[in-house]
C-alpha cells in the first residue's frame, strides 16, 4: 500500500511516468521484430517426373495421374496440385502444419515406389522428390558456356559433376538446370519411306530397343579359369545407328539410313523463338 500512495500524494511524477512510457513505447514499436507475414516453413514436397516426347495430354495420363493415385494415399496431405507440360509433370504436394517433413518424405518415397509399376518405362521417366518452398524462389544463378563443347556435352558434364557438389553445399535445397537437354540421338522418320518397304514404326522401335539392351554375354571357361564376357556394343552416337537393321525385305537388309535421318542432338530440344521489331 505504501507503494501506492506514494503514486497518490504525487499526481505530477506519476502522470509523467506514465507519458514517458507511453512516449517510449511508441518510439520502440517500428522496431520490435514483428511481421504482418510471418516466415512460416509451409511442409510442402515436390514430385518431378519427365517423359521424352509426352505431350501434355499423354503425361497428364500415364503419367501424373498415376502418381496422384498413390500420393493421394498419404496421411495428412491437404493440397496437391499437378501441371503436365511437353515431356515434364510436376506435382506440389502441402501438408498439414505440424507435420514432420522427413516422414513425409519418406512416405513420398514409398509412394513414387509403388507407382512405378504404373509408369511407363522410357528412360528419364523415374520420379524424383524434393522438399520446396512455395515463397523461396533462387537466390544465386550461375551462367556456364559452353566453349568448345556442344550444349549437349555440357549439360551432362554439369549434371554430374557440378550438380552434385552444389547440392552438398549447406542450405541448398534443389539445383535446377535450364537452357539446355542432356545428350541423346535423334531419329526422324520418313513414314512415306516406311510405307515404301512394307515396314512399320514398331519394327524400328523394337532395332532401336535391341541395340541398346544391356545383356549379359557369358563367360568362358578355359584350362580352370573362368573369363567374364564384358563387351559395351551400346550406340552411343548417330554414326552407330545409321547402319543398324531394322527388317529384311526380300532378302535384301532395310537400315535405319534407307527410312530415317539420324542425327546427334539432344533429349528434348528447345524450340527457338524469332523476334522481330515491329
Amino acid at each position: 500500500m505504501k507503494f501506492i500512495a506514494w503514486f497518490v500524494r504525487r499526481p505530477v511524477a506519476t502522470l509523467l511516468l506514465l507519458l514517458s512510457a507511453v512516449l517510449s513505447g511508441l518510439m520502440a514499436l517500428p522496431l520490435l521484430p514483428v511481421s504482418d507475414l510471418p516466415d512460416v516453413d509451409l511442409p510442402v514436397i515436390s514430385v518431378s517426373a519427365s517423359n521424352a516426347g509426352g505431350s501434355p495430354e499423354v503425361m497428364a495420363r500415364t503419367v501424373a495421374a498415376p502418381l496422384e493415385r498413390h500420393l493421394g494415399n498419404i496421411a495428412g496431405v491437404t493440397q496437391m496440385e499437378s501441371t503436365s507440360t511437353r515431356g515434364e509433370t510436376s506435382i506440389s504436394l502441402g501438408f498439414e502444419l505440424g507435420r514432420d517433413l522427413n516422414g513425409a518424405a519418406r512416405d513420398v518415397e514409398a509412394a513414387i515406389r509403388a507407382a512405378r509399376r504404373d509408369l511407363p518405362t522410357t528412360p528419364g521417366s523415374d520420379p524424383q522428390y524434393h522438399r520446396a518452398n512455395p515463397n523461396a524462389t533462387p537466390v544465386l544463378i550461375l551462367a556456364v558456356t559452353p566453349g568448345m563443347q556442344s550444349m549437349a556435352k555440357l549439360y551432362d558434364l554439369v549434371n554430374t559433376t557440378l550438380r552434385p557438389m552444389l547440392l552438398q553445399v549447406q542450405g541448398v535445397g534443389d539445383v535446377t538446370l535450364m537452357g539446355s537437354s542432356a545428350p541423346a540421338v535423334r531419329v526422324e522418320m520418313n513414314p512415306l519411306l516406311f510405307f515404301k518397304y512394307g515396314i512399320g514404326f514398331e519394327d524400328l522401335r523394337a532395332a532401336l530397343a535391341s541395340a541398346n539392351a544391356h545383356t549379359p554375354k557369358g563367360v568362358i571357361d578355359m584350362a580352370g579359369r573362368r573369363y567374364q564376357l564384358a563387351v559395351n556394343d551400346q550406340a552411343e552416337h548417330a554414326d552407330a545407328y545409321r547402319d543398324l537393321v531394322i527388317a529384311y525385305k526380300s532378302g535384301r537388309p532395310i537400315r535405319l539410313r534407307d527410312v530415317a535421318t539420324v542425327t546427334d542432338s539432344m533429349q528434348d530440344v528447345i524450340p527457338t523463338v524469332d523476334c522481330y521489331n515491329l
